[in-house]
């Protein structure tokens, strides 16, 4: 990486990028220079072609990320934190990022941590690992995306429930309702979630940038406009040397070798 962060570690494992919250004595809660940090590495990993997916994680085995800074919180304006809100957030970095973004869960994941991994486009949890929006019991709600990603993945009713008790879940549970995709042994959750890293490191980054877009317009828009821009997505594949690779390698019987082109 061209920069140094104080509070993120960046590790390259070939084609996959893994990016940890390092707070672990504050629990990897969300401070302003770790958002800021997080959106930044973000921007430099857009632009490299070498990297194909993005995981988020925490530091240590006892939090992914237990929640928002609290301490920021204390003595702070409804205005001053409006404006901090409305900057480009770290939340809204990781759902428009270009390419695929998994969440590797190995702990608490709570308020702000629960609207990170929520934003991410894949959950992996360790069987270990707790969810929850539980901000209610500061006399607050969820700002980073909580009551709307949330929403859209359990239903209405599973949310209302999370965001009114404030209730954490258990990582089964998650998985359950559809919050988590998969959950794994503790001591398994790197190698599985790498496991489906590269797997999907493997396939074309153009065509994973654009099925990415079309999953996403599913919860965005109505039927009739994502059949529609689905079929201009499909078709705009057919530009891509990928695509002719794809088609190629399959009916030569071998395996693809997709450059991003």
């Amino acid at each position: 990486m061209s920069q140094s962060y104080e509070t993120i570690l960046v590790e390259r494992r070939e084609r996959v990028a893994i990016i940890t919250i390092n707070r672990p004595e504050k629990r990897n809660a969300l401070n302003i220079q770790t958002r800021a940090e997080g959106a930044a590495v973000l921007d430099e990993l857009r632009d490299d072609d070498s990297v194909r997916v993005v995981v988020f994680t925490g530091a240590g085995d006892k939090a992914f990320i237990a929640g928002a800074d609290i301490a920021e919180f204390a003595g702070r304006s409804a205005l001053a934190q409006r404006a901090v809100m409305l900057e480009r957030g770290l939340f809204n970095a990781i759902d428009t990022f270009p390419k695929p973004v998994i969440a590797m869960v190995n702990g608490y994941c709570l308020g702000g941590g629960c609207e990170l991994a929520l934003a991410c486009d894949i959950r992996i949890a360790s069987d270990t690992a707790s969810f929850g929006q539980p901000e209610i019991n500061l006399g607050i709600i969820p700002g980073g995306g909580g009551t709307q990603r949330l929403t859209r993945l359990v239903g209405e009713g599973k949310a209302m429930e999370m965001i009114l008790t404030g209730e954490i879940i258990s990582a089964q549970e998650a998985f359950r309702l559809g919050l988590a995709n998969q959950v794994v042994p503790a001591d398994q959750l790197e190698t599985k979630t790498m496991e489906v890293a590269n797997r999907i490191a493997e396939k074309s980054p153009i065509a994973l940038r654009l099925a990415k877009e079309a999953v996403k317009l599913a919860s965005r828009s109505n039927l009739d406009e994502g059949l529609r821009r689905e079929v201009d997505i499909f078709a705009l594949c057919f530009s891509s040397e990928d695509k002719d690779e794809g088609v190629n390698a399959f009916l030569e019987k071998r395996k693809p070798e997709f450059r991003g082109k």
